[in-house]
């Protein structure tokens, strides 16, 4: 039997999703929590195999909550049921440790599969998300790799370090009073930064990171 836990904060998303799957096949929804929080502190007797997430926005709180998941319940597989399409959002859940990803276009069977498939050990990814994640490797794909290792290396030690804080989320006053330097020359050197690798906007910033691994995830 896979034992499932739903995480939603709305109970009457949570009821559709446990109707959808009442009689699917060697698959149990064990229990439901309106919060990751609340399900890293479970203790009840039976495991956890696969978590069910629904996920509304974006914020960095959420990815941290995955992380802290993937931490404190190493063998649940976590499975993104996401109502938003956000290539940046997608690329810092598989970072991390999200294993399955679907849309918000998903249907019963695609649910079953992806639960079927995690539980086995393998990742999963619907189609409209693996569309998605194919755009952006091809657009990766636009820059050479010699031409983004030399971009990389155009950027000083301090640029690098900058580019890596801000892309794991610190305001620009709190890399200043990490870096014991002022508010403006953080600005500067972002400037300098988004002028050497060709990039227009600070999601761009982030965007570059992760596709070049300059944000280390454990």
């Amino acid at each position: 039997m896979i034992h499932v836990a739903l995480v939603n904060p709305y109970p009457v998303f949570s009821d559709g999703i446990k109707s959808l799957l009442k009689d699917a096949d060697e698959i149990q929804i064990t229990t439901c929590f309106d919060s990751i929080e609340n399900l890293i502190h479970y203790q009840g007797e039976k495991p956890i195999h696969v978590a069910l997430v629904t996920v509304f926005s974006f914020s960095a709180q959420i990815i941290e909550d995955f992380k802290k998941l993937s931490q404190f319940l190493p063998r649940t597989k976590l499975l993104v049921l996401s109502m938003f399409n956000d290539e940046n959002f997608i690329l810092k859940t598989i970072k991390a440790g999200v294993k399955g990803h679907l849309g918000s276009d998903t249907n019963r069977s695609e649910i079953i599969e992806a639960i079927y498939t995690l539980r086995n050990g393998h990742e999963y990814y619907a189609k409209t998300i693996t569309d998605i994640l194919l755009h952006s490797y091809l657009s990766d794909k636009k820059i050479g790799h010699g031409e983004k290792k030399n971009k990389l290396k155009s950027l000083s030690a301090r640029e690098v370090e900058v580019l890596t804080l801000f892309a794991e989320g610190m305001s620009n006053r709190q890399i200043a009073e990490k870096l014991f330097i002022s508010v403006r020359t953080v600005e500067t050197h972002k400037n300098n930064i988004m002028k050497k690798i060709e990039l227009k906007t600070t999601v761009d910033l982030v965007k570059f990171a992760i596709k070049n691994n300059i944000i280390q995830v454990d």
